[in-house]
């Protein structure tokens, strides 16, 4: 795997290479930000923060890399030496971890020499981008499900391994239980879960055998498997089975279901429990599981407790990407503004205020410069100064339960997943002035 170093693209090298012969290396300021909503959604959750930053306290070339550079051919003395002795000094503002924001609301700003900037575009947007996906992506299936289980399924799909890590975190913000994922559990400390195969009950010749092998290999929190052949027939084989598991000591914690009428077989397999005196036990269900699924089963009350979750969610596989962007927003002290035909920008740095309706739901959102106060409370806070955090930074429990409080403080028509749900963001006065000071400046 490339070093987090390189982990960029050949035109932030090409345009520092151009900054250094010209010294330019006063302060800039970039933003990052979504440009516009997919088809489908109408808010974001913030997600990705705390690696975005990990990466910018640890970013440094090693002597491998420089002599790869070197190797290259394509860059002169003086850029080798800056990347040779590169570190992140820079000042970072950002809307905390969690937060529900919007379209044009940055949910990053970097303040630092204009090289350093520069370089730490591509990836910054990497992470921010994917993480915010997905967390955005994860919590509209938390609102479609209130009081279920969820789970990430999704490494086997994701694009990538550390994809599949970036799921696993983000999700768990949004308000998943958990990852089937193991190495988000050693890296973020994020609680794993798993069920069993088809495959281990197609090595036993007897489907009851699978099923107390597994038991007794494992005896905490057991989920069998019970659709490899014949879901009913399977439900009742686990109720045959708990009994004498029982007088062990173990209980069976739940089933799970993976193909077929999901409902439908929810509903008998249900009835097979309940019957058999297993009505603490839980279904759950996976395969083809997304928002628009878990929706359904809730409104034709479905007994199903919980859903594992896989390329629906690793790959947002309605909206695989955001309309994002990493803009210069200032340099030398002076606002800086895109007018690219449908991709204009607003200039300066800028604030975010947001008010609430009686009820606590959220109004609507102010965009504006940084400094210009507006009512409600502001949302975007320094998280970094001179290339060091500010503070300990929040665990992901913390940022878990900033989301919790978000997604409760949505409009009524977004947490119900309305199609067509909007939010205002005005844009303030102070900002448009701005803006128009930014145009008169530029020659066109």
């Amino acid at each position: 795997m490339t070093t987090a170093s390189l982990t960029t693209d050949l035109y932030e090298l090409n345009m520092i290479q151009a900054y250094l012969d010209r010294g330019e290396t006063k302060e800039a300021v970039f933003e990052f930000f979504v440009r516009r909503l997919p088809a489908r959604r109408s808010f974001l959750l913030a997600a990705g923060l705390d690696d975005a930053l990990t990466y910018l306290e640890t970013l440094q070339f090693s002597e491998a890399d420089i002599a790869w550079l070197k190797g290259t051919g394509r860059f002169r003395h003086n850029l080798i030496d800056y990347l040779a002795a590169f570190r992140f000094t820079g000042d970072v503002h950002a809307i905390p971890e969690g937060s529900v924001c919007f379209p044009n609301e940055p949910l990053l700003r970097i303040t630092a020499p204009l090289p350093e900037a520069q370089l730490i575009e591509s990836r910054l947007i990497n992470i921010l981008n994917y993480q915010t996906l997905i967390a955005s992506k994860a919590a509209r299936m938390v609102l479609a499900a209130p009081g279920k289980v969820l789970a990430d399924f999704g490494l086997r799909t994701a694009h990538g391994a550390e994809a599949g890590l970036y799921s696993a975190r983000a999700s768990f913000i949004a308000g998943f239980a958990g990852a089937a994922n193991v190495a988000a559990g050693q890296h973020y400390g994020l609680p794993i879960v798993g069920t069993m195969a088809h495959s281990f009950v197609q090595v036993h010749d007897d489907e009851m055998q699978a099923f107390e092998n597994f038991s007794r290999a494992r005896p905490d929190g057991i989920i069998l498997l019970i659709d490899t052949y014949d879901t009913e027939a399977g439900a009742r084989k686990v109720v045959e089975l708990a009994p004498k598991l029982a007088a062990d000591g173990i209980s069976i914690r739940g089933v799970r279901i993976d193909s077929g009428d999901l409902a439908e077989s929810a509903r008998k397999v249900r009835i097979i429990l309940d019957e058999g005196g297993l009505t603490s036990v839980i279904i759950l269900v996976s395969g083809g599981v997304d928002e628009d699924v878990i929706k359904h089963m809730a409104e034709i009350g479905a007994p199903i407790d919980g859903y594992g979750i896989g390329v629906s969610l690793a790959t947002s596989i309605d909206a695989p990407a955001f309309d994002c962007a990493y803009k210069l927003q200032e340099y030398a002290g002076h606002p800086k503004r895109k007018l690219s035909e449908g991709k204009q920008t607003w200039p300066g740095r800028k604030q975010v205020w947001r008010s609430y309706d009686t009820e606590g739901r959220m109004a609507g959102d102010i965009l504006t410069i940084e400094g210009d106060k507006q009512p409600g409370e502001s949302l975007i806070v320094q998280v970094m100064r001179g290339g060091k955090r500010i503070g300990t930074a929040p665990t992901l429990d913390q940022i878990r339960d900033r989301a919790v409080h978000d997604l409760a403080r949505l409009p009524l028509a977004m947490v119900q997943l309305q199609p067509g749900a909007s939010y205002p963001v005005e844009v303030a006065e102070a900002l448009r002035v701005l803006a128009a000071q930014a145009d008169a400046s530029v020659k066109k």
